[in-house]
């Protein structure tokens, strides 16, 4: 049962979570779950499944930091992870969810009603051509979005000097942050440490690189999408 599943891995991971919490988390489900027969939001679906492998998963970022008053943008946001799991378990947050696709921002939009989170902004936009929004958070998140070497453009040019882009990876992060150290120092950025924790009900170990923004990033970047994938930095 998705409220039994996500009540013990929480607890596994030391974050707490309220009834009413759990009573969010099955909204958002049961949103995603009826969206996603005819959208195509996600390969993953049941109970146990979305509650370890999305929800838990999203959730991982608190146990290392605090969003209570924190602006973050979740970039490449898709079906909402991990920005709207955060949310519901941090409601001081200030979130902001960008997307590429309008039927992806039309879904978080949705959910955002459905879960009463008026105050949580849904951008349709790409990454790389967005200007308004340069250096305006505290935190940038991305989750199974691309390599770390061409997320790092697509994400730090959003965090402000002081703040940090978190990415969400698997196990496999080695080759990633060494291909990317170059683009993380051409950004402002350098890599603070690397932070292994692992889900429950879940073998794998996960790992959130942590990018702390140390200068500003030069106005060059990002660069047209098509560039940044031929050319990574």
């Amino acid at each position: 049962m998705l409220e039994e599943t996500l009540r013990r891995g929480l607890e596994a991971m030391r974050l707490p979570c309220s009834d009413e919490q759990l009573h969010l988390f099955r909204v958002y489900y049961d949103l995603l779950e009826e969206k996603n027969r005819v959208m195509n939001l996600t390969a993953i679906s049941g109970e146990d499944e979305s509650a370890t492998k999305h929800f838990l998963d999203s959730a991982a970022p608190l146990m290392k930091f605090s969003l209570a008053g924190k602006c973050v943008v979740d970039v490449g946001s898709g079906a909402g992870f991990p920005g709207l799991p955060l949310r519901i378990l941090e409601p001081g947050m200030r979130l902001t969810l960008l997307d590429a696709q309008q039927k992806r921002v039309g879904f978080l939009s949705e959910a955002c009603a459905a879960l009463g989170f008026g105050d949580v902004q849904c951008v349709h936009a790409r990454a790389e051509e967005i200007t308004a929004m340069r250096e305006q958070f505290d935190f940038a998140l991305a989750r199974a979005v691309a390599r770390l070497s061409i997320l790092a453009e697509l994400c730090l040019p959003f965090v402000k000097v002081g703040g940090a882009f978190l990415a969400l990876k698997g196990p496999a992060v080695t080759e990633e942050l060494a291909e990317a150290q170059r683009a993380v120092a051409s950004l402002g950025a350098a890599v603070e440490e690397v932070f292994e924790y692992a889900v429950p009900g879940e073998e794998l170990q996960h790992n959130i690189v942590v990018l702390r923004k140390i200068a500003p990033t030069p106005s060059r970047y990002p660069r047209r999408f098509a560039q940044i994938k031929k050319s990574p930095l």
